[in-house]
């Protein structure tokens, strides 16, 4: 392997003048697309010159790089140890490249987000406002942490951070806690329990409603129960987009994090009431790569999630 690194570095070594490194923003491009449609609309280069580009560098690197199969350009094995070491380098040329002082007033720079639903919900309407306000023409891209590794995406410099929860994250991340909740209990208005403080059997009794996009751990509830010989009724299981309509148009309970809930409540003719256990704390935190902790822009993004996060 280290003969294989050491031919490779000389190959560039030799050529390094002679070599058009907007090849390596294509070979970049399909590689994370998987497409060489994709890839093109992506750099904004037309189906033709991405080819021509894509052939030119596996003339000059003496491999195919990438397979056409059904499911796509599938990158070979040289493809795969090119990949990381490439996107590594053009995120820090890219970084190196933006001003060494960062004016939002003026800038058109785009922040990519990776959010669960807590933060989806809670954080993300109020961190649009303040961004719209102090840099009306940066752009943000907010995704969906669920369907993401984000690990991955963080360190190839896809995502500038992540709003949620994150175990572990390994040295090369820094993270920095937002927002602690704990749980209540959500219901429709004039519901018969939100009369009166809840027994364990009363509470076991409801029909709970059980979210089932949440991702956070409600087990806590179930074995609180069991303690005293109880097993909580769950009713229904749904995703975050459909509970508050149900919960309003039934006898279901559900357990949300406290600023869920109060979302919930704003919007909708909902109550909240304080379940009968003693609540563990949802933590939500931002997390980002080292690598981003002196960059202008990046600094001025999370000193503004910090105070976005201080006035709720």
């Amino acid at each position: 392997m280290l003969e294989m690194h050491s031919r490779h570095a000389y190959m560039f070594a030799m050529n390094w003048g002679a070599f058009d490194l907007n090849l390596l923003i294509v070979f970049d491009a399909v590689m994370q697309e998987r497409s060489v449609t994709r890839a093109g609309s992506r750099i904004g280069l037309s189906q033709p010159a991405m080819s021509h580009a894509l052939n030119r560098l596996r003339y000059m690197l003496k491999d195919q790089l990438f397979v056409r199969t059904p499911e796509g350009m599938v990158p070979t094995p040289r493809a795969e140890l090119l990949a990381q070491p490439l996107r590594n380098a053009l995120s820090e040329m890219q970084l190196a490249l933006e001003p060494a002082v960062f004016d939002p007033a003026a800038s058109d720079r785009r922040f990519a987000l990776a959010l669960n639903n807590y933060a989806a919900v809670v954080l993300a309407p109020p961190l649009v406002a303040a961004v719209a306000a102090a840099a009306p023409a940066v752009r943000l891209d907010l995704q969906p942490s669920g369907t993401l590794d984000i690990v991955d995406r963080l360190d190839r410099g896809d995502l500038d951070l992540t709003l949620g929860s994150m175990d572990s994250p390994g040295e090369r991340f820094a993270t920095a806690p937002l927002l602690e909740d704990p749980f209540v209990m959500v219901m429709r208005r004039g519901h018969p329990a939100g009369q009166r403080k809840l027994s364990a059997a009363a509470f076991a009794a409801v029909p709970h409603l059980e979210i089932s996009s949440s991702r956070e751990d409600t087990g806590f509830i179930d074995r609180w129960l069991a303690e005293r010989g109880l097993v909580r009724r769950i009713a229904l299981r749904a995703p975050y987009l459909s509970a508050a309509p149900i919960l309003v148009q039934s006898d279901l309970v559900a357990t949300l994090s406290h600023r869920i809930a109060q979302e919930f409540v704003r919007n909708h003719p909902l109550q909240l009431h304080k379940p009968p256990y003693d609540s563990p704390r949802v933590r939500t935190a931002m997390v980002w790569h080292r690598r981003l902790d002196r960059h202008p822009a990046h600094r001025w993004f999370r000193d503004l999630i910090l105070s976005v996060t201080k006035s709720l």
